[in-house]
């Protein structure tokens, strides 16, 4: 991101209340170029493992997919098992987060994740982004935070778009695939403030054998003036879907890696929201109005359950959500204290599992209509205890009730829990740019609240217990952070304990809770500038994640995936040429519980050419660049195909990675 000097003040004050000596910046071909990396967080973070993206970060780099905004998160890895209108997954400290179920996401203060979701608890959907449009990436890890509650176990995003541009453009980008994406963007001085909008629209027929048919279009309108902004957009997506698909079928060449089994799966989503985001004085409020709608068809079994007709299945949620937040400080010597509260109702007006054939509803399995709403409260105080050493101690809690109201009345019901969070946090400065971290704290993830209301299975009209509304997590971290002037790293070492583990079940689509869990690992990030017009940055984590109160060697957790690598290198080789090379990997993860299947491992690598003149831009991207073969992700069950034994074949089910394609862009600034 280029700025005026102006302009760079601003957007530092905005990303932090004070600076430290050290630059975040670099002047290249005399524009100021601020980078998120390098942004000082000695004597103002809390622990070695939080941290901003941003600004310059977000430039002049090759991205497949919307999801992957969230890979400039270090450690963390988004896939996709189906098309590309759904929710990614995730992969963050050996947790695979399947759509975001400790993986807590904001974007202008409005909560992403969908509870009691008709897909899955947390659902976390990025599709409705503009990358151009998000400015940075605020991030946390572990449940040391007290600002931050549910789903915030393993690390929390908090996305803010962007107030104004420098020049309005055009952009349009054509690739393999028949892929297109035309994107519309400009601001403008308005009243008190500054009006910003933008539109994007993207087709695709996608590498599959059954074309995709992306249609997508995207829209932003927010007016921002000095101490507050209002903010409008609007998404809708439409898709077919290519599953994961049994390698025996591949193995035996019934289908290509790029084919599928049932050509009836498809998706649709939409999302609008409003949100509203004020500063005034030591206060800060936000308010939000959501409308979220998900139509998926799926079949990850093909004729397991029912011989005849197949095990097609089509979920359904239509929801409306609306909240709010509000933090004060008050400053006073050598010690700060901070409150704040937020409050969030789902009004679900209908969530719905439903037995399909060839795409058609065909009965009911479940249907509901849930009225879920939360509140929290926490307190916090931040104190000096020498010139050089910061204690920071916090206490949440975060209550939830909820009415089900059922198609079978045995699962409908009305309750309500709470739960309390304890956090702690040591900083000690022993130097300039030094500066070391140890933090406890206690979280947790909220569950499907009609698990909290369920007595009896709708499918197989069995009895069954009801879940806790709450699953609680405990963690602990010890960090280091160094910044100089042109480098920047962290490491850290973490524990992490959950009381209730979130897993996919692939005969019924969706996760259930199962066993406590720990995890233990290591993460290390850094930064560098070398030279003028290069940076580097790499993130590397190792975690060992094992189920507790199980058998050893019958405690592996399916999906965990054990070691995660990613960064890049992006160099200025003329005044107006910009080339980027991108790798991310992640390791062959367990995929049942003794630890006798294993997925791939996977290793990507991305391209990408940027060529400036002017009011012009030019761009190439190659995405995955020596066409891996990998896949996207695994999973382990049984399923049947026509002619195979009733009881099915316990098989890898793979969705491979994207093949290499190539992207031409070309933007216009007016």
């Amino acid at each position: 991101m280029k700025l005026t000097t102006a302009a760079l003040l601003s957007a530092l004050a905005i990303a932090r209340p004070a600076l430290a000596d050290e630059s975040p910046h670099q002047t290249v071909d005399d524009q100021i170029v601020v980078y998120g990396r390098a942004l000082d967080q000695v004597g103002t973070a809390t622990s070695g493992s939080q941290g901003v993206v941003g600004y310059a970060d977000f430039e002049n780099r090759p991205i497949g997919r919307v999801g992957e905004l969230a890979e400039n998160v270090p450690g963390l890895i988004a896939t996709q098992h189906s098309g590309s209108g759904k929710a990614n997954q995730y992969f963050l400290r050996g947790f695979n987060l399947d759509h975001g179920t400790d993986l807590a996401g904001y974007v202008d203060g409005a909560p992403i994740n969908m509870r009691s979701h008709g897909h899955g608890q947390g659902y976390l959907d990025l599709n409705f982004l503009i990358p151009e449009m998000v400015e940075r990436i605020d991030y946390t890890k572990g449940p040391y935070h007290a600002v931050e509650g549910d789903f915030s176990s393993a690390g929390t995003m908090r996305y803010i778009t962007r107030a104004r541009l420098d020049r309005p453009f055009a952009e349009v980008t054509g690739g393999s695939f028949g892929y297109w994406r035309g994107l519309l963007a400009g601001s403008t001085d308005l009243g008190i403030g500054s009006l910003l909008g933008a539109l994007e629209t993207t087709v695709s027929d996608g590498p599959w054998v059954l074309d995709e048919r992306q249609r997508k279009f995207n829209g932003l309108l927010k007016y921002s003036a000095t101490d507050w902004s209002l903010g409008l957009s609007g998404y809708t997506n439409s898709w077919v879907s290519t599953d994961q698909v049994p390698a025996r079928a591949i193995n035996a060449g019934l289908i290509s890696r790029n084919g599928s089994i049932d050509p009836h799966l498809d998706g649709r989503a939409g999302r609008v929201a409003l949100t509203f985001n004020g500063t005034f004085g030591d206060t800060t409020l936000s308010a939000y109005a959501i409308g979220s709608r998900l139509q998926l068809t799926s079949n990850f079994t093909y004729f397991l359950d029912d011989p005849v007709n197949g095990d097609e299945f089509r979920q359904i949620d239509r929801r409306g959500v609306f909240g709010g937040a509000f933090r004060h400080e008050w400053k006073g010597g050598t010690v700060t204290w901070r409150i704040g509260a937020d409050t969030r109702w789902d009004r679900i007006g209908k969530v719905g599992l439903y037995r399909t054939v060839a795409g058609a509803v065909v009965s009911t399995i479940r249907e509901d209509r849930v009225d879920e709403y939360s509140g929290g409260l926490f307190g916090e105080v931040e104190t000096s205890l020498s010139p050089n050493l910061r204690l920071v101690a916090g206490l949440r809690g975060d209550a939830i009730g909820y009415n089900v109201r059922s198609d079978l009345a045995a699962n409908s019901g009305r309750g309500s829990a709470g739960i309390v969070s304890p956090k702690v946090a040591l900083a000690w400065k022993p130097g300039d740019g030094v500066e070391f971290y140890a933090n406890y704290g206690e979280g947790h993830h909220s569950n499907d609240v009609r698990g909290a209301a369920i007595t009896i299975d709708p499918g197989s009209g069995t009895r069954v217990d009801p879940v806790p509304v709450f699953a609680r997590s405990r963690g602990a971290e010890l960090g280091a952070r160094l910044e100089r002037s042109h480098f920047n790293a962290s490491l850290v070492a973490f524990w992490l304990d959950l009381a209730s583990e979130l897993v996919f079940v692939g005969d019924a689509g969706t996760t259930e809770p199962n066993d406590a869990s720990r995890r233990y690992g290591i993460e290390l990030a850094l930064f560098w500038r070398p030279v003028q017009g290069v940076t580097i940055d790499g993130s590397a984590s190792w975690t060992h994640a094992r189920f507790r109160g199980v058998t050893t060697g019958q405690d592996f957790i399916p999906g965990a995936t054990p070691f995660v690598l990613g960064g890049g290198i992006s160099a200025k080789l003329t005044t107006q040429l910009t080339a980027t090379a991108r790798v991310r990997h992640f390791a062959s993860a367990p995929l049942i519980g003794d630890g006798s299947q294993r997925s791939q491992s996977t290793t990507l690598v991305n391209l990408g050419c940027y060529w400036e003149m002017g009011s012009v831009r030019f761009g190439v991207d190659v995405l995955n660049l020596f066409d891996a073969k990998d896949p996207d992700i695994t999973y382990w069950y049984a399923s049947r195909l026509p002619g195979e034994p009733v009881d099915g074949v316990e098989d890898r089910h793979v969705h491979p990675v994207e093949p290499r394609q190539v992207r031409v862009s070309l933007r216009y600034a007016f």
